[in-house]
């Protein structure tokens, strides 16, 4: 298959209701993307759904476990497209209904590096439960320090070229999705691949958009982060996550680096 100079789209989606969102918003992502892959928790992927994807012109792949991320980009690699932008499908869905043009400049700048890494506005960031500002904030200022510019890692999109994504795919482990936050950066520039970094005002809090037919407002979100800040467990759950994303990182800067088969 020949490669084109468009870039395809890759998404791991766990469906919490998106599906009539993703139907309507499919002719501005055929505008902006060669194609779109998707990944789907195995028993969330039923003939049905399937079908549904099919039609939509949708290439679709179930995982099981954490691996959601690899996944999607072993697909994408399969379509045509010189680079990939990897975005969480519900996160794309709120940042194509609320800010199209800031969204279809960024994609504009996925073709100008290797890595392009897309991280949230203070603004953006603001909307999220503290739970998630506090815990990501040691991630983010960790590895800040080593890219040597202040840098939001785990902002769940990332632009890469055909070769740096299948560079990271034959260097990381598909155990756990949360490698791709830090650890692909990280190894891409230990490789010399090029690198660069844009903040978004897109990339808003996407969870209170659950089985909503549109991107949910402002006082919704602050609603819901406020509910979920009060839970115990959900702060115990964040920062697991972000302790996954510290030790992948670290380990990725002294991971020996064999050339790619």
């Amino acid at each position: 298959m020949g490669i084109t100079r468009g870039i395809t789209l890759a998404c791991a989606w766990n469906p919490r209701g998106e599906l009539p969102r993703l139907i309507r918003l499919m002719p501005q992502i055929r505008a902006l993307y060669t194609g779109l892959a998707v990944s789907v928790p195995q028993d969330d992927l039923r003939p049905e759904l399937a079908r549904e994807l099919e039609s939509l012109g949708v290439q679709a792949m179930p995982f099981v476990g954490w691996s959601g991320r690899h996944t999607v980009i072993h697909l994408a690699l399969d379509m045509p497209g010189a680079h990939l932008h990897y975005v969480d499908l519900d996160r794309l869905l709120r940042w194509l209904e609320t800010r199209p043009h800031e969204l279809a400049a960024c994609v504009d700048r996925i073709r100008e590096s290797d890595c392009l890494i897309i991280g949230r506005t203070q603004a953006a960031y603001e909307t999220h439960p503290r739970s998630m500002i506090e815990t990501e904030q040691t991630a983010n200022l960790v590895f800040s320090h080593w890219f040597g510019q202040p840098a939001d890692t785990c902002a769940g999109s990332k632009g890469f070229s055909r070769a740096a994504a299948e560079f990271v795919l034959a260097h990381s482990p598909s155990d756990n999705s949360l490698r791709m936050d830090a650890e692909w950066p990280i190894l891409l520039r230990r490789a010399d691949f090029s690198l660069d970094y844009v903040e978004v005002d897109g990339l808003d809090w996407e969870t209170a958009d659950r089985y909503l037919p549109h991107a949910a407002d402002a006082e919704a979100q602050k609603s819901l982060a406020a509910r979920i800040d009060q839970d115990a467990d959900h702060w115990l759950l964040r920062v697991r996550v972000a302790r996954d994303i510290v030790q992948f990182g670290l380990a990725a800067m002294t991971a020996a680096l064999e050339a790619s088969s």
